[in-house]
């Protein structure tokens, strides 16, 4: 799947780009840039794609990503069928020479420099850094531009000196091919709009105009991954937003996230996860209480 390139609107008179983004639910799509991009989610919840990896995404959560990593954050199906439905980010996007050029070569930044070469792994950011940060993004919607950008780099000193960062992905999935990209986007929202019920590779082939084998191809080159191992990471993804808000109980949670039976849906949340759902719910309710 090839990302599209999103041409980011900084020019002479700001030297990076931060935005509040207020929505009903989120729409840009399957994309990449060439700025780094520290996204907080503030309000809303789905699914996240960056490179080839799949996870829920909820509001607090804080991710800093590196340049040409291509990324989609996808609200949940009934985002797009509430009329009160609401989401909110919080973005920083900045390029190389944000602070001047070879900038980041001083001596004194090396730390940060190994934090923006870590980037390209996609990092996601917890416990008491999350919330420094998310503390410095709220009060730089008031701050003038100078003083915006000494928060900025607060933050990459912050960031770069933590011990709260996780890596996304396993090794570096740059993309900066950007054809194609009105089929990118058509799969995964087909595979977003029907993966609670029975996904047919055939049937998605036909819908794209391939054969079976074409596709399975074309699907694994650009995501490193089958076809059913996506659908599959994208329902388990799903199973985990509903063990964490625990309102349907545990079974139930495997047919709402499209597994045809229970013994698919221990197997392969245990496979992905090393846990089965209930210790996995039993964990996140128990460190969500201290």
């Amino acid at each position: 799947m090839q990302p599209t390139f999103q041409q980011l609107p900084l020019s002479k008179n700001n030297s990076f780009l931060y935005l509040s983004w207020e929505c009903k639910y989120f729409d840009k799509p399957w994309h990449f840039h060439k700025e780094y991009e520290l996204v907080l989610i503030n309000e809303g919840q789905g699914t996240r794609f960056i490179g080839d990896n799949v996870h829920s995404f909820r509001g607090g959560d804080l991710i800093f990503i590196g340049p040409n990593v291509p990324h989609l954050f996808r609200n949940s199906e009934d985002y797009y069928k509430k009329e009160d439905a609401f989401s909110e980010s919080i973005f920083i996007h900045f390029a190389e020479d944000a602070f001047g050029k070879q900038f980041f070569d001083l001596q004194e930044m090396t730390s940060v420099r190994n934090l923006l070469e870590l980037s390209s792994l996609g990092l996601e950011v917890h416990g008491r850094t999350n919330n420094y940060v998310k503390q410095i993004l709220f009060a730089m919607k008031h701050e003038s531009p100078d003083k915006r950008l000494i928060s900025l780099l607060n933050i990459l000193v912050g960031l770069s000196t933590s011990q709260d960062l996780k890596s996304i992905l396993t090794k570096e999935f740059i993309n900066s091919n950007a054809k194609d990209t009105n089929k990118i986007n058509s799969v995964l929202q087909f595979i977003l709009s029907n993966y609670t019920k029975e996904i047919y590779l055939e049937e998605i082939a036909i819908k794209f105009n391939m054969s079976t084998a074409s596709f399975s191809r074309y699907f694994k080159q650009h995501t490193r991954k089958t076809f059913s191992d996506y659908v599959t990471e994208v329902r388990i993804s799903h199973a985990c937003r509903l063990l964490i808000e625990n309102n349907y109980n545990i079974s139930e949670i495997g047919y709402l996230s499209g597994f045809e039976n229970l013994s698919n849906y221990y197997r392969h949340f245990k496979k992905y996860l090393n846990l089965v759902p209930k210790e996995y719910q039993k964990r996140f309710l128990s460190n969500a209480c201290k």
